[in-house]
């Protein structure tokens, strides 16, 4: 729905495959918590947790470009508001309370200890994160369609379920660990459990799986011709398209979209009428049919 269609593609391609990478990262630094030197390891979530506040900016603008961010439209399509603009801002926020969390474990463990006070908040933040990754899952779970193709369908729940399970890895995992040091006096890195480690470990591996997913369903969407999603009737898209034929002027998005509607319309017609014209009978076979 944004921009031409090779940087589109292009910009598709590249925003799953660093997601992919991302999570590759992340796994590598929940590993590394049990190797001699744990600290490289707070360094890859944070290198991980970077590039998924990237990803998940780059959803967020995709989206608003889809409607050529025109805010007020949001009055016109609740799904658009609750859904594609609050799940990537939802995710954003997440992941920052998650980052800045193990940033201030990893200061800690660097100058020694000296702000006891910043560890709690750190703890808290490692929970808060996971819950609105949840909060965010469940609400891109939510999200309909006018009309939908079944094998479309069926990669959506192949991404949205690792990334839910995932999500809720991360929370229980974080829980646990806030229950552990609650009675014991830890700081530093030794705030975080094994435990913790252990289902960060599978959470991650769980946002790998939906990331691999999630390259193989953006390279399907961006091989199929036609719709094969189709937004609720009377929403921001058709209201834009209202507002653009009103002022004489079509936004580039939307004129985009409508030439590639043309295109696949004149192919549909063709591929009809000549499997109509082999389908056809020959003037010899009517006298046939009519003789008996």
């Amino acid at each position: 729905m944004y921009g031409p269609r090779l940087s589109r593609s292009r910009a598709e391609y590249m925003n799953a495959g660093l997601y992919l990478f991302s999570t590759i990262v992340l796994i590598c630094g929940f590993a590394a918590e049990f190797s001699w030197e744990p600290r490289s390891g707070l360094v890859l979530m944070l290198i991980a947790l970077g590039l998924i506040i990237l990803v998940n900016i780059h959803d967020l603008l995709a989206h608003l470009a889809g409607i050529d961010y025109r805010f007020a439209l949001m009055g016109f399509d609740p799904q658009l508001a609750l859904v594609e603009f609050s799940v990537p801002l939802v995710q954003i926020l997440g992941s920052l309370l998650f980052f800045l969390g193990i940033l201030f474990l990893f200061f800690q463990a660097e100058k020694g200890y000296g702000f006891f006070k910043v560890e709690k908040h750190a703890l808290g933040m490692l929970i808060a994160g996971p819950v609105l990754w949840v909060v965010g899952s469940v609400h891109n779970s939510c999200q309909i369609y006018e009309r939908a193709d079944a094998h479309v369908q069926i990669l959506q729940q192949c991404v949205h379920i690792p990334f839910l399970i995932g999500s809720v890895l991360f929370m229980v995992g974080a829980i646990l660990n806030g229950h552990e040091q609650a009675g014991v006096v830890h700081h530093g890195l030794q705030l975080l459990g094994k435990k913790w480690v252990w289902l960060g470990i599978c959470g991650s591996l769980m946002f790998m799986i939906g990331g691999l997913t999630n390259v193989v369903k953006v390279f399907k969407m961006q091989q199929m011709n036609g719709i094969r999603l189709e937004k609720l009737r009377g929403g921001a898209q058709d209201r834009l398209i209202e507002d653009g034929d009103g002022d004489g002027q079509v936004p580039l998005i939307i004129d985009e979209q409508r030439r590639k509607m043309e295109v696949d319309e004149i192919k549909a017609t063709a591929a009809a009428a000549a499997v109509a014209g082999k389908k056809s009978p020959t003037p010899y076979k009517d006298v046939l049919l009519a003789r008996t």
